[in-house]
């Protein structure tokens, strides 16, 4: 009888568990006689005695689940907040004695921390430094000094440290060293931001209002304003009033040196009868000299290739499955130079495969990474990386629309106005046809415009869909990596096989999961709007799982152009004729999805395109203000280079770059243009980005190689938690930042073949953890309905990827 139960193995013990406890019998205080009654009930037919060892057994089962919750207690007073709960269920479960003291349940933690401990890397440094990572991906955590100590002498016993108060001294110098270079950083930053504000202060105290500049130009009012308007005389700034009018200020220092040029001005006026009519590139009030030399509101004049080719635009345009792609690329095989450019870096790598298929021998140029086909004369390339000096006869840039995007609008402004192709084809979806002309007419490029028809019909369904109605070939839409995963769980758990697309995961991921759905290894096909663009699939239905989603700043309603893009992948030409776009139910009405997809093209209000300053721009700007610093260089360029209501452009969103401009600060030893570069890295600012890329930077400017992100500690892929597969995906996210800054300082980051090791581990375990058709436990399970979350952390999709936040025009 004493090894009856244990037998039956955990489920028998946790539905006895569940039994005692449905009594509402405290496993502290229950009587013998009743719990053997329990216990009784869950053994084989015609065991009915309980033998005192089998009830020894029954009762330490049912208490350790309070010793893991006590020896959390225990290691949280002893400063060892790096213990999980996992750890102590896993320690607890060793413990067979009735009535464990405190030591008694401290000792069974020794050997499950060491072997974790030494999962967690080849060194006890290594392991120090990954539990320390996870901690604070986990919960945000920082250890204080005392609890990095007992870290360290739980790893010197894992490692078997012979001399363990040594190494811990070691660690908590090392990390005394890497706070006080933290705090002394921070100080000067803030000490350089204090001059560079004080700088521009001092500027602005010698401006003088309009009415001051006929007397300073020794001219009349009417001749300073006529003047002003021909661009002739720079309004050094411009200060909103609140009727809705401005008040110029002037330098005066610039106005007195153009005091020998007004007598040229004056004859020039009496020789024409009106003054000359500005070009296109130019139709501007005059600003400060800081504008004139950033020259940001004559952008397209800065691509002198471009400009010098005489270009001719093809404007193709269609809804998703209409052969955009097919028919530039076709033209763009046909030509003897050629150039591709993606938004992601998953749609480079299948263009290069599409035009190496044709026979068309293609290098590729991404952020992250290079592969040069000697002989090649084509390029796939991704935006951000447009070459601009080397002409080309055919160039495509694909998903236009993507000209509005806050974060990249300027990557596709500058690759438009740059891209240096005779024949350059733009491919979007019709909402970019507005924007496009007006691109073109400020480059002054004759443009044609082809619109092509989907290649099979797309309706809309007539009623909701049931979640346990799901079929073969249908994608599940929702816009939250959270939401994504808990409808996997969700499906997973009704019998079907799941593939899921988010942007979090890399392109090599996404294009894995991809493939196993066309493959018909995954039933349904779980995706946020990463799925939007980049990525071949068969789907026969796309189902909407949200109507609305937080787009960072606000919960909105999904637009026209949103539900086309994703609704518009369903279908496909030869495998589904027809494509169907349906609501899940309980979500809202399909009479939305209708309206949305037979809605015109959303209007544009404003059709000036994005643009901001590249490396040679910021050059310019500092050596005109006799400055180094990026901070004071963009602070000026965002108080002067455009004015708010330019006829021609506006400037971007440039705030990530701007935070890291300004963190970098503190950073001695780098140059503005080694600082330039490091403000376009694309890292994320909401895992601590900002601050491990200072750390970088400081480490290159003092000269000491900067290692690569580890993988850390990868569990078994069948027993990852979903807290594991986030913390490997940020780490995925810093190894291409890591990555992205080795091609441009290859002596700062020497070790790229560790980094692609890791890169790849990292993508095969996060395939792996995917591709796991079964939930661990029935508690993880979400209820039927998936949950409705107005304010989970939206998924970045295609933003998420190797580019840069505002990358420069520039970038070789």
């Amino acid at each position: 009888m004493t090894s009856d139960l244990p037998a039956r193995g955990a489920p028998a013990l946790i539905a006895m568990d569940a039994a005692i406890a449905a009594t509402g019998l405290n496993v502290e205080t229950r009587e013998r006689p009743k719990l053997e009654r329990i216990i009784a009930r869950l053994l084989p037919p015609g065991a009915e005695h309980i033998d005192d060892a089998t009830f020894r057994a029954a009762l330490c089962t049912l208490r350790r689940k309070p010793w893991g919750s006590r020896l959390m207690d225990l290691t949280r007073r002893a400063g060892q907040v790096w213990v999980t709960r996992a750890d102590a269920e896993s320690a607890a479960g060793t413990v067979d004695e009735p009535e464990p003291d405190d030591a008694r349940l401290l000792a069974s933690l020794r050997p499950v921390i060491r072997a974790r401990l030494r999962d967690q890397g080849d060194s006890a440094q290594a392991a120090v430094e990954n539990v320390r990572t996870d901690l604070f991906d986990g919960t945000g955590r920082m250890l204080s000094p005392a609890e990095l100590r007992t870290l360290a002498l739980a790893a010197a016993d894992a490692f078997d440290i012979a001399d363990p108060d040594t190494f811990a001294r070691q660690v908590e110098e090392s990390d005394q060293r890497t706070r006080n270079r933290r705090e002394e950083i921070e100080q000067t930053a803030r000490a350089r931001r204090k001059e560079e504000v004080q700088r521009l202060r001092e500027w602005e105290t010698k401006l003088v209002p309009f009415a001051e500049v006929p007397g300073l130009l020794r001219c009349s009012h009417r001749e300073a304003l006529r003047w002003i308007a021909e661009k002739r005389l720079p309004v050094a700034r411009r200060v909103p009033q609140k009727d809705g009018q401005e008040r110029w200020e002037f330098d005066p220092a610039e106005l007195i040196a153009l005091r020998p040029q007004v007598q040229l001005w004056r004859q020039d006026r009496s020789e024409r009868a009106t003054p000359p009519a500005p070009d296109m590139g130019d139709r501007r009030v005059g600003n400060a000299v800081i504008a004139q030399v950033a020259a940001l509101d004559r952008y397209a004049a800065h691509f002198t290739t471009a400009r010098a080719l005489k270009r001719r635009i093809t404007l193709v345009t269609g809804p998703t499955n209409s052969g955009k792609s097919h028919t530039a690329l076709d033209a763009l095989a046909r030509a003897e130079s050629g150039l591709a450019l993606a938004p992601l870096r998953l749609l480079a790598h299948e263009f290069r495969e599409s035009l190496t298929a044709r026979g068309v021998p293609t290098s590729l140029a991404t952020g992250e990474e290079r592969i040069d086909v000697p002989g090649s004369r084509h390029l796939a390339a991704t935006v951000e990386m447009c070459p601009l000096n080397n002409p080309v006869d055919v160039a495509i840039i694909d998903e236009a629309q993507m000209l509005t995007d806050p974060d990249r609008g300027a990557a596709w402004t500058a690759a438009i106005m740059g891209a240096p192709a005779r024949h350059l084809f733009i491919l979007g979806a019709p909402d970019c046809i507005p924007m496009v002309r007006r691109i073109a007419e400020l480059c002054g490029d004759p443009i044609d415009e082809v619109h092509l028809e989907r290649k099979s019909p797309l309706v809309a369904a007539d009623s909701p869909v049931r979640i346990q109605d799901l079929q073969a070939h249908d994608a599940l839409i929702a816009f939250s990596r959270r939401e994504v995963l808990d409808l996997r769980a969700l499906l997973l758990a009704h019998g079907k096989r799941v593939a899921v697309v988010y942007g979090a995961l890399s392109p090599e991921v996404r294009r894995a999961e991809a493939q196993r759905f066309n493959r018909g290894e995954a039933d349904i096909l779980i995706a946020t709007d990463a799925i939007g663009m980049g990525l071949n699939l068969t789907i026969r239905r796309v189902v909407f799982a949200a109507l609305r989603k937080f787009d960072g700043t606000q919960t909105r309603d999904l637009n026209a152009q949103e539900v086309k893009q994703i609704g518009g992948r369903a279908g496909r030409f030869g495998k589904h004729e027809k494509g169907v776009v349906a609501v899940l139910e309980g979500v809202g009405s399909p009479s939305f999805i209708h309206a949305k997809l037979s809605a015109p093209p959303d209007p544009q209000d404003d059709l000036r395109p994005q643009v901001q300053p590249d490396a040679d721009i910021v050059q310019a700007v500092a050596a005109e203000i006799g400055s180094d610093s990026l901070f004071g260089v963009l602070v000026r360029i965002r108080r002067a280079v455009l004015r708010r209501d330019d006829p021609n452009y506006r400037l971007a969103n440039m705030e990530q770059a701007f935070a890291i401009a300004t963190a970098l600060e503190g950073v001695e030893g780098l140059t503005l243009a080694q600082r330039w570069v490091y403000a376009m890295c694309p890292v994320d600012d909401r895992d601590n980005g900002i601050q491990r890329l200072v750390g970088w930077a400081a480490d290159h400017a003092a000269g000491h190689p900067v290692p690569p992100p580890g993988t850390g500690r990868l569990p078994p892929a069948e027993r990852a938690e979903r807290s594991e597969l986030e913390r490997a995906e940020k780490r995925h996210k810093r190894l291409v930042a890591w990555r992205w800054l080795a091609l441009r300082f290859p002596d700062a980051y020497p070790d790229r073949e560790n980094a692609e090791i890791a890169t790849t581990r990292l993508n095969d375990w996060i395939e792996d953890v995917l591709r796991q058709q079964s939930t661990r436990t029935r508690a993880e399970m979400p209820q039927m309905q998936p949950r409705r979350r107005g304010h989970d952390r939206p998924d970045r999709g295609p933003r998420a990827e190797d580019r840069p936040r505002g990358r420069s025009r520039r970038r070789k």
